[in-house]
């Protein structure tokens, strides 16, 4: 990666932020410019940008719970989605085909199929990037997209691997089965790789050489041997700061992915008209999921969350189409032009993710008759046991609040969690909390419903971007309570406070000010003539 490319990168990512768009976006509009300029990607580029999905892919694992993938709205939603998609988009292409439309003439129902097939995929670095600036990565909505992008990403990986023709290795289900048995020895070199660069280097050598290159050995998908790893080293207490340490890592890498996405060129006029047409047929898309993901019993407000995050083409369907140019089933420009309408789509996806609750709120009466009769697992249930203090997140903050809290006030306190084995865990031991998240205007519609409203709300979420949303939906729904919140630098502190957070708290200057405090009372206990004498020196005049 030359100055150049490294100068227009960095300019365009810093243009689009001031815009208030994902810097992704940005790096797209790079690559096209670059591409405008003559640069061309390189093999350099295109490694950095496959080991940033493949990094990130193992990031993914370290947070998916295998068990949600089986939940019908995550298997049979992406299923039933991916086979509509491909019917709808295929019978239109042919249509267009048949009144004569250029580039649409010489597709046959296979080609059209396997471009259908490239578009039904929802990109999965836009997806989580969006999650993760929002705070949603641990919501219900949250949780659902990234399973039906896993799904996707199987579905894509079972297609690459039959559409290459390579067969796995015999040794296939002998390396799965050797992987399973190691499971803890991964655990115990997790553990025992400290909390410095060497965790960063464990989670390198965990991805990219017994995950991505062992799989690769057996004929198997390096990525998806990066996900299976991720998957089994997640359940381990270190997986939160194993993903946390490779964190800008990933981000480096997805750089030198999107920019190689412009890179790819731009189409005539022709591939770009074609390009715009896909782009608008991503409401169509969108509208099939909302009512897929409602037959499973989910909230409207989910399914609406879910779809807005996923309302995007796929890097995965360029992955999908390259297949298909290799091997000569569908002519080179038909991937430029996937290429033009996934970053169109990521453009008409980022204001949509950024104003979803707002949007929802005010379509909210049309979208509710959407919803079918029952309730889903996960879903929302506030009771109503007199309880007055609400805590949300049980982090180690949280966790603390709350034991203060219930021993100056019992019975008064029930904390809530996105995480719903934090929240059994926690039941498991006695607290009173349950799975709600702050951050979600039906909740707070039930808040409101209840005989004893909260008089005192306290934002303990570790990450200021969660807590930063939830105060805004708090002002939103106008509530009249006392609401305070943690924030780990001064600015996050004004930021929320700016919100109308009644009180916001600099975590580390907190705790720093608790720790001399105890200081100050050992040193009293163990050397009480030492500590009169500090006191007499600082009191002269005592």
């Amino acid at each position: 990666m030359d100055a150049l490319l490294i100068a227009i990168a960095f300019f365009f990512g810093l243009l689009a932020q001031r815009l208030r768009l994902p810097p992704l976006v940005g790096f797209l509009v790079a690559g096209f410019v670059l591409s405008a300029l003559g640069k061309t990607a390189g093999p350099n580029l295109d490694f950095l940008a496959d080991l940033g999905v493949t990094l990130m892919l193992f990031s993914i694992g370290l947070k998916l719970r295998v068990r949600s993938l089986l939940r019908p709205e995550i298997w049979a939603g992406t299923s039933v989605h991916t086979l509509l998609i491909i019917v709808l988009f295929s019978v239109g292409f042919i249509g267009l085909a048949a009144v004569g439309l250029p580039r649409f003439t010489d597709l046959s129902y296979q080609t059209a199929a396997l471009i259908a097939f490239a578009l039904s995929f929802s990109s999965t670095v836009f997806a989580v990037k969006s999650l993760e600036e929002n705070g949603e990565m641990g919501s219900l909505h949250g949780r659902i997209a990234i399973g039906i992008l896993i799904m996707q990403d199987v579905l894509a990986v079972l297609f690459l691997t039959a559409s290459t023709g390579k067969i796995p290795s015999a040794w296939a289900i002998v390396v799965l089965a050797a992987l399973l048995l190691l499971r803890p020895a991964m655990a115990w070199i997790v553990t025992r790789s400290g909390h410095g660069e060497l965790i960063t280097l464990c989670g390198l050598f965990l991805a990219l050489v017994a995950g991505a290159k062992g799989f690769e050995w057996v004929g198997l998908k390096a990525d998806l041997g990066a996900l299976f790893i991720g998957i089994l080293v997640g359940q381990h207490p270190k997986a939160k700061e194993l993903s946390k340490s490779l964190g800008s890592i990933i981000d480096i890498l997805l750089i030198g992915f999107f920019l190689s996405i412009g890179l790819k060129g731009l189409p005539d006029g022709t591939g770009l008209g074609i390009a715009l047409g896909l782009t608008l047929l991503l409401p169509v898309k969108s509208v099939l999921l909302l009512g897929l993901l409602t037959r499973f019993h989910l909230r409207v407000r989910t399914s609406w969350m879910s779809t807005l995050t996923l309302a995007t083409y796929s890097e995965f369907g360029l992955i999908v189409m390259a297949v298909g140019v290799k091997k000569e089933w569908v002519g080179a420009e038909w991937l430029t032009i996937v290429a033009i309408a996934l970053a169109l789509s990521m453009f008409a996806a980022a204001p949509l993710n950024r104003a979803a609750e707002a949007l929802y709120e005010k379509f909210a009466d049309w979208l509710h008759p959407l919803e079918t009769a029952g309730r889903h697992p996960d879903d929302i249930v506030v009771p109503d046991r007199g309880e007055q203090i609400a805590i949300f997140g049980m982090g180690r903050v949280g966790l603390a609040s709350y034991n203060y809290l219930d021993r100056s006030y019992p019975g008064r306190v029930i904390a809530f969690d996105r995480d719903p084995n934090a929240v059994e865990r926690h039941q498991r031991q006695g607290r009173n909390v349950i799975l709600a998240d702050a951050t979600d205007a039906d909740f707070w519609n039930q808040v409101k419903t209840r005989g004893h409203p909260f008089e005192l709300v306290v934002l303990a979420m570790p990450k200021h971007s969660v807590n930063l949303h939830a105060a805004e939906t708090l002002r939103r729904m106008d509530y009249q309570g006392v609401v305070v919140a943690n924030a780990k630098f001064d600015d996050e502190v004004r930021e929320l406070r700016e919100r109308g957070i009644d009180t916001a708290f600099n975590l580390y200057t907190e705790a720093g000010t608790g720790f001399a405090h105890h200081v100050s009372n050992v040193f009293n206990q163990q050397r009480p003539d030492l500590h009169r004498a500090f006191v007499r020196l600082e009191t002269p005049d005592a």
